[in-house]
């Protein structure tokens, strides 16, 4: 069924379809329009879950964080400030291997106070043992939180799907939602059991000595590595029922110049390689959707066919690089070294980036001798370290 659907409603339709059970609630811009139609399913008796209104964004992911314990299949959602208070939480979920999936729309911090998107606010969060998936359409979101579903579960890891603020959230385009059977199909019987029961009592998260805390730490890195490996395989099963794939990493076009960025700015950036492709200039151009863990295996074979890379992206660490460009340039720096790298910083509290923007940034950057490495948009031609 196509309809037309803002990012929101479309996170909303992905918990709906994926036959959620229990919803935790609390308001915050730009995400609350997600948690209102999911109680307008759940009273309309369109969704069978126990829709739960707290008091914080931390009792929020509390909530979940217990039912998910209980065995069942748990939502909720946030932006900036309000993910920034379930900190304590996401280290719990992950830690005690829960298969929640949350949506996150990326919102700048404060102060000053923004409701616009900037992804620092989930990107300061990778730290926590949650795979993320960043989408750059509603389709895209839509398709990632069933999605995350069956990776969350085939690999007992929580899941967060990021999309920009108003841009996305609030924006509608036509989305094919897909039939519930089909969904039912792709997700199969809820893999996870949960932990409590009353016929067997136990305790989640309790004391655990170094000898096995350090096992823990270890398969959870290891279960979150496997993202990848379970992001391939659902992609693949998604598009035989759907006709859509939602990979690690989507490349397009070709050049010497390989492009990479994550989540909104991906449809931007796609419409200003083809402006650069009229102008003789042929770019590469790579949309991250699994940003933790990264596909280092395709990011490296991809690097290895380009002269020159360019990270465009919508946060920045104060005193450091765009976080994206970090995180790539510490894991791939075999593959990077001897190659041209720079890190185009765009649209910082939804600062507005056209297509046009985005050809004027890299037309700098690639024509510039001044040995800048780290630029923003805005403020083009100044060293910002």
């Amino acid at each position: 069924m196509k309809t037309l659907l803002t990012g929101n409603s479309a996170a909303s339709w992905g918990a709906k379809l994926s036959r959620v059970q229990v919803i935790a609630a609390y308001p915050i811009t730009p995400q609350t329009s997600i948690v209102e139609e999911l109680s307008r399913f759940c009273a309309e008796g369109e969704l069978d879950a126990r829709f739960i209104m707290v008091e914080s964004e931390h009792s929020a992911l509390s909530t979940v964080m217990g039912a998910a314990a209980a065995g069942a299949r748990a939502f909720t959602a946030t932006s900036s400030q309000g993910l920034l208070l379930m900190h304590e939480i996401l280290h719990w979920v992950a830690g005690a291997r829960l298969p929640v999936v949350m949506v996150n729309v990326n919102r700048a911090v404060a102060p000053g106070w923004n409701i616009w998107a900037d992804q620092t606010d989930s990107l300061a969060q990778r730290d926590t043992g949650w795979a993320q998936l960043y989408c750059s359409s509603a389709q895209e979101v839509l398709d990632a939180v069933v999605i995350g579903y069956r990776i969350a579960e085939e690999r007992r890891i929580p899941l967060l799907v990021c999309y920009d603020a108003f841009y996305i959230s609030h924006t509608q385009e036509v989305v094919d939602v897909p039939s519930q059977e089909a969904v039912d199909r792709f997700l199969g019987e809820k893999r996870f059991p949960g932990y409590i029961h009353f016929d067997n009592p136990a305790s989640v998260g309790s004391l655990t000595l170094p000898e096995d805390y350090v096992l823990f730490r270890e398969d959870l890195h290891e279960a979150l590595l496997g993202a990848e490996t379970s992001l391939r395989s659902a992609s693949e099963e998604f598009a035989r029922l759907t006709g859509r794939r939602f990979d690690p990493l989507k490349v397009s076009g070709g050049g010497n110049l390989l492009v990479l960025t994550a989540g909104g700015l991906g449809g931007n950036l796609q419409v200003a390689g083809e402006m650069l492709r009229e102008k003789g200039i042929n770019i590469t151009v790579g949309e991250i959707h699994l940003v933790r863990p990264l596909p280092l295996g395709e990011l490296r074979e991809l690097i290895s066919r380009h002269d020159a890379v360019v990270v465009v992206e919508r946060n920045i660490s104060p005193g450091g690089t765009g976080i994206l460009f970090s995180e790539a340039s510490a894991a791939l720096a075999d593959s990077l070294s001897g190659k041209r790298c720079w890190n185009l910083i765009a649209g910082l509290g939804g600062l507005d980036v056209a297509p046009s923007d985005l050809v004027r940034g890299i037309e700098f950057l690639i024509s510039t001798e001044s040995g800048e490495r780290i630029v923003f948009l805005d403020r083009m031609g100044e060293v910002a370290g």
